[in-house]
């Protein structure tokens, strides 16, 4: 993922990392979430984490409205104030609590590739319904309504209906410009990972074809979806969940084997293993930092997050006097933020040494 947003982070810790199911789904809803934040507290407690970052957390859930339906939340908080909050479309995998002098945010992370922020353009040749899908499952409508009359080609023949026939087209023709228009903004305004055209066949591929770049490469065309009152939903739905997991399943693929063929290179952009993979980080050289299971692995920190080795002696190398030992899967990640890098969750695709990989700006 774009690691812009969590730039927050970058600031002195210790830091509070929580990340729970906010499900508000059964009768009993309210009461197990009271009892996961008790437990959410407890565990804070015993791990020593200031008063104020934990009832930041806890103030931060029971001051917003419950969700809809299955949902996650990973909150980061640091003295006393919240640095990151957001609402999940679904829970993570299991309960974390961490008080730590680095944030831990990889669950926020696989998150945001598993559901990403997109565009779905429900058009036809009157207007559209542009709807705009967030990571923690809200979405936003806007509806563009262009001319209405004429914009149907009428049967028949002369003079008249042909100029009724252009006239209708050029109606339509001047609809769909000011959806792409609009489209055009909201995909400037939002950063989707993908816009999803659904709708009658003739609007979204002449909508498509208007769309300017990058957003028409962002575009994919979808054979579900009305804006007719009473359209079933589910169809759509599932054809644009379907598109959204195959084009993750793809991007995934693409890494691994571009991580392979750099890796297998002389100049080789690619890297594993904790000491190749913080050394690159300290030189402010990764591009893309990958994450596999580590583990309870660590590495060796200094003040700044760039500061990291997998050995003390990497950090008399960088000026270090008196390194301290921190989790991998906090430091790199964290180290990967401050370098802008990307950060990207692997799976069994591949097998990275203790861990992690990274792909570099340069040899």
């Amino acid at each position: 993922m774009d690691t812009h947003e969590l730039r927050a982070l970058l600031t002195d810790g210790p830091f509070v990392s929580v990340h729970f199911d906010e499900s508000h789904d059964t009768e009993d809803a309210a009461k197990q979430l009271r009892l996961r934040l008790k437990e959410i507290e407890a565990a804070l407690e015993d791990q020593g984490a200031d008063r104020p970052s934990v009832e930041a957390v806890l103030r931060a859930v029971e001051e917003s409205a419950p969700p809809v339906g299955r949902a996650g939340r990973t909150i980061v908080a640091a003295h006393g104030a919240v640095l990151l909050d957001r609402r999940l479309a679904a829970p993570p995998p299991a309960q974390e609590a961490r008080y730590s002098e680095l944030p831990y945010f990889l669950p926020t992370v696989s998150h945001l590739e598993e559901a990403p922020a997109h565009l779905v353009v429900l058009v036809d040749r009157t207007g559209a319904d542009i709807e705009v899908h967030r990571p923690d499952g809200s979405v936003e409508t806007e509806t563009v309504r262009g001319q209405e009359h004429p914009v149907h080609k009428v049967r028949g023949g002369g003079p008249a209906h042909r100029d009724i026939q252009s006239h209708a087209e050029q109606t339509a023709h001047q609809n769909l410009a000011e959806v792409a228009d609009h489209v055009a903004k909201a995909a400037e305004r939002v950063r989707p990972r993908a816009i999803v055209l659904a709708g009658e066949v003739q609007a979204r591929t002449e909508l498509h074809d208007r769309l300017p770049e990058p957003a028409r490469s962002l575009t994919a065309e979808v054979d579900a979806g009305s804006r007719a009152a009473g359209a079933d939903r589910a169809e759509l739905d599932r054809a644009v969940h379907e598109l959204l997991t195959g084009q993750r399943l793809r991007e995934l693929d693409d890494l691994a084997e571009r991580f392979r063929a750099e890796a297998s290179r002389e100049s080789a952009l690619a890297v594993s293993g904790l000491s190749a993979v913080t050394a690159a980080l300290a030189e402010a050289n990764v591009a893309t930092l990958l994450v596999g299971d580590s583990g309870e692995a660590t590495v060796y920190t200094g003040a700044e997050p760039t500061q990291l080795g997998a050995a003390p002696s990497r950090l008399d190398a960088l000026g270090v006097d008196e390194p301290a030992r921190r989790r991998a899967d906090e430091a790199l990640p964290y180290a990967a933020v401050a370098v802008g890098a990307d950060v990207v969750v692997m799976d069994e695709r591949l097998d990275l040494t203790d861990g992690f990989g990274a792909l570099l700006r340069h040899p």
